[in-house]
């Protein structure tokens, strides 16, 4: 039996994916969690093979769950599951220990594929991704000035360009405004840009947003 914990801040999104899950024999649920503190607590008290996680979430994010696995050495396998853009995120991902990636708006037979093989001791990626791997690594310069930003920089990358005041950016993360401000400044100079209407322009042009 493959046990699984789910991790989301939306319940309801958590019970689409259980329900999918507890529908294939071989899987089952073990626990749930909304929050990088909760997930981190289950992982300790709960047997799991794999964790399905979501990356935006209010606080510590899924990247941070991701570095925390892999600085313990934990054999907990990683499905990324998020509404974020293949494109932008799943190799992102992957490099930071992920052994798989999905959005959110595939197809739910996929989600217990990918949760198989990552069971079995594989990786999980869809054929865009795996071309993307394949491109990135044959051409690493063609990379995108983003994808220097670290994940707390990315989110308020992602923030802003959704017309997001940093006051609420900072509520939404759990920061203090000032460091909020400090994230915005590096993410303009790292992209070589002036103020929120070009980083929203940048966002856009890069389907970040």
């Amino acid at each position: 039996m493959i046990k699984v914990i789910l991790c989301d801040d939306h319940a309801m999104v958590r019970r689409g994916i259980r329900e999918t899950l507890t529908e294939a024999v071989d899987i089952q649920v073990t626990g749930e969690a909304g929050s990088y503190s909760e997930v981190r607590e289950l992982i300790r008290t709960v047997p799991c093979d794999v964790l399905v996680l979501d990356l935006n979430m209010p606080g510590r994010g899924g990247m941070e769950v991701l570095a925390s696995l892999k600085e313990t050495g934990s054999a907990i396998k990683t499905l990324v599951v998020s509404m974020f853009p293949e494109d932008q995120y799943a190799i992102r991902c992957l490099r930071a220990g992920a052994q798989g990636y999905l959005n959110k708006a595939g197809n739910p037979g996929d989600l217990v594929v990918a949760v198989r093989t990552l069971a079995q001791g594989r990786k999980y990626v869809t054929p865009d991704v795996a071309h993307m791997l394949v491109e990135s690594l044959r051409s690493p310069e063609l990379e995108t000035p983003h994808s220097a930003l670290s994940e707390r920089e990315m989110q308020t990358l992602l923030k802003i360009a959704s017309g997001k005041r940093l006051s609420e950016i900072a509520d939404e993360l759990m920061l203090s405004p000032k460091t909020v401000s400090v994230y915005r400044s590096r993410v303009l100079e790292k992209l070589k840009l002036g103020n929120n209407a070009e980083l929203t322009v940048y966002a856009i042009r890069n389907g970040l947003v």
